[in-house]
């Protein structure tokens, strides 16, 4: 590796798309958090429990059910854990942009890079995100199930309250495996950001080069292309973000009937077989609705914020040239 690209790689420029990925993640999943609630609990309860009932249907029983703030359940250790998350990701992406030189971008290019930058994400943050999603199920009085090598803290049985916390305690009760679990979806599912990403490239460089040259893209327009390459992404890849989801919080559906230590592909027949096509994607309406307003919410902010930082930056002279 050349030293001019070893710079590159450690620039400003990696830096500053990674800060603000993160920070447009933060701003976007805390406007849309009571969304990805909903998901969740469509993901995780029995089916019987809210069939047939919308997103907007859900909101409101659980505000009935259980307060207004068991919608911000969670909200804490899930900002740290996507603000940890996206800076991997996209300092990872851009990283390896910089190392790809100055070839010409493409659809395929973007798509092989997505995927390593996925792959390094989730094999770093995923027990972050194990901690979230049991955090955010806390308190359901669900009946928790057993693993051979100890028990599984999910629903009223988590006993710790914030990221530190859980990470200590699942290493200590279920080691290294309780921490990772997920981590086999996870990593077949780094296709649904590599995808995202791809379209969102894809569409952006087009409409830069429809458009005058000299003018950034409207805000609006960053927030639709976004909505856009998350929808393709999100329904491309949902049956293994449910069973993602699942395996992170220890199993607990009573109605599938799950033996311990399920692996992905098990739990997929399993699904199948009990639930139908249909089970696959229980609670997709609420995904998508959380996922696509989010993610165009990010992608608003990210650029946003991405240009501000380099033009502040190009303004005081501590970059010679921050390139976008």
């Amino acid at each position: 590796m050349s030293q001019s690209k070893l710079k590159q790689v450690f620039s400003y420029q990696s830096w500053v798309h990674a800060v603000s990925g993160s920070a447009g993640s933060v701003i976007a999943m805390s406007a849309f958090y009571p969304l990805d609630t909903v998901r969740s609990r469509l993901q995780l309860e029995e089916p019987e429990r809210r069939k047939a009932l919308s997103t907007w249907r859900v909101l409101r029983s659980l505000i009935d059910e259980e307060g207004f703030e068991t919608l911000y359940r969670g909200l804490v250790p899930v900002l740290e854990s996507l603000c940890i998350s996206n800076f991997v990701y996209f300092y990872t992406f851009h990283s390896l942009k910089a190392l790809r030189g100055g070839g010409g971008q493409s659809a395929l290019g973007d798509l092989l890079l997505g995927s390593l930058a996925g792959v390094v994400n989730v094999l770093t943050t995923t027990p972050c995100w194990v901690v979230n999603t049991r955090l955010k199920m806390k308190g359901l009085g669900q009946q928790h199930g057993k693993r051979a090598n100890g028990p599984v803290a999910s629903g009223s049985d988590v006993q710790y309250d914030g990221l530190l916390d859980g990470l200590q305690y699942i290493a200590r009760t279920e080691g290294v495996r309780g921490l990772w679990a997920g981590a086999v979806p996870s990593l077949m599912l780094v296709i649904n950001p590599a995808i995202q990403f791809m379209v969102y490239e894809s569409l952006k460089r087009r409409l830069t080069a429809a458009g005058n040259a000299k003018s950034s893209p409207s805000a609006i327009t960053f927030f639709s292309i976004g909505a856009v390459a998350k929808m393709i992404a999100t329904v491309l890849t949902y049956p293994l973000q449910l069973i993602q989801t699942k395996l992170r919080h220890g199993n607990t559906d009573r109605s599938l009937n799950l033996p311990p230590n399920v692996d992905t592909v098990q739990m997929l027949l399993i699904i199948l077989k009990r639930q139908g096509v249909a089970g696959l994607f229980r609670g997709l309406e609420a995904k998508l609705l959380q996922t696509v307003l989010t993610a165009a919410l990010m992608f608003m902010a990210y650029e946003k914020i991405a240009r501000f930082v380099t033009s502040l930056l190009l303004t005081k002279g501590g970059v010679t040239a921050v390139r976008h």
